[in-house]
């Protein structure tokens, strides 16, 4: 049973929903979606394990951050912090897509309570805002009232339709439910809002390098899911994330986009089960060549 809860943090109050027993894993979501993202791929996992699936303040969620809510990467990743804290979870197995959480909350002194770690196309490297499409949201996000006038016209079916359709993060259309969930999420001012904090914030060369080279000091071990048709995280940035761990296995995966919790889901939970199955990993991929 899958039940919805609240957990009030300094950010602001973010929702999550909670089901199954055993192990806690806590999945990440991407920008302008929200914790159903993943529900495929818990379908297939909350037998065994406790699901944990908060929806972060990326522009799909329900509830608005406070005004000052810092909602930078880094502060997002200090929230996911936050949120572990409130929960009292401990050896986390942190599952994330898109946005680069894990390793910034390496970086920042928040990774305490992450066990193990699952990154499946995110951010990383020098790729944040990530891929040409973001860069180009990002950009226009500091245009004034452009995004007021992207939420107006998602109010119109017709136009979420062909919103949708242009999905970058995906290789298959967006399930229709869903798609009409986020989007019209954002209709909201104070949505927007946030959204705009996050996609306007900016991150210098040392930020990113000082994200990186957090992995090397991460023990626990780390699977990385790359895919074949994404648009938006380079294709060698699988096998050089995978390397820059300790301990990390890399597993590619065919036909889908950035999200693969959409697009491949069965493929995405047969890898994540056999690796919380398998224990300890040695390095399986060489580091790159200098």
């Amino acid at each position: 049973m899958t039940e919805t809860r609240l957990v009030e943090l300094s950010a602001g109050p973010i929702e999550y929903l909670d089901s199954g027993d055993g192990p806690p894993l806590v999945f990440l979501h991407g920008a302008m979606k929200d914790a159903e993202v993943w529900r495929e791929v818990v379908a297939r996992l909350d037998g065994a394990y406790r699901c944990i699936r908060p929806t972060m303040p990326l522009g799909a969620h329900r509830l608005p951050m406070h005004p000052d809510a810092d909602l930078s990467v880094a502060g997002l990743a200090a929230l996911v912090g936050e949120f572990l804290d409130a929960l009292e979870v401990s050896d986390v197995t942190l599952i994330q897509n898109h946005w680069g959480a894990a390793q910034i909350m390496l970086a920042d002194g928040h990774g305490d309570r992450l066990g193990r770690l699952v990154l499946s196309a995110c951010e990383a490297f020098d790729n944040y805002p990530p891929g040409v499409p973001a860069r180009l949201f990002a950009r226009a996000a500091r245009l004034p009232g452009l995004l007021t006038a992207l939420g107006t016209a998602l109010r119109g079916s017709r136009f979420r339709r062909r919103y949708a359709a242009g999905d970058a993060t995906v290789a298959h259309p967006l399930p229709a439910d869903l798609a009409d969930r986020w989007l019209l999420r954002f209709t909201d001012p104070a949505i927007r809002r946030d959204l705009a904090k996050v996609l306007r914030a900016t991150y210098s060369p040392a930020d990113k390098a000082r994200w990186a080279a957090a992995a090397e000091h991460f023990t626990g071990p780390v699977l990385v899911v790359w895919a074949s048709q994404d648009r938006l995280m380079p294709r060698d940035h699988g096998p050089r994330l995978a390397a820059s761990f300790p301990r990390a296995e890399l597993v590619e995966v065919e036909d889908s986009g950035t999200c693969i919790p959409l697009d491949r889901p069965e493929e995405f939970a047969t890898a994540v089960l056999r690796f919380l199955k398998n224990g300890a990993f040695r390095r399986t991929v060489d580091p790159p060549p200098m």
